[in-house]
């Protein structure tokens, strides 16, 4: 019995640091490929408009 809890527990560890390895590189991508087409283009960065203020600002890399 001690043997499939502890095989259960490991399963479901494996299971989250793989979820958090495929959620980082994702991440890593999407912002290396903002990065390679803002050297393309020039751009200093990327605006997007705030919903309630209806201003723009330059986008931060934890949005």
């Amino acid at each position: 019995m001690p043997q499939i809890i502890f095989f259960a527990i490991a399963v479901g560890g494996i299971w989250f640091l793989y979820r958090r390895f495929v959620r980082d590189a994702r991440r890593l991508a999407e912002k290396s490929r903002r990065a390679e087409t803002e050297r393309r283009t020039g751009a200093m960065g990327t605006l997007v408009k705030d919903p309630k203020t209806g201003e723009y600002r330059v986008k931060r890399e934890d949005d």
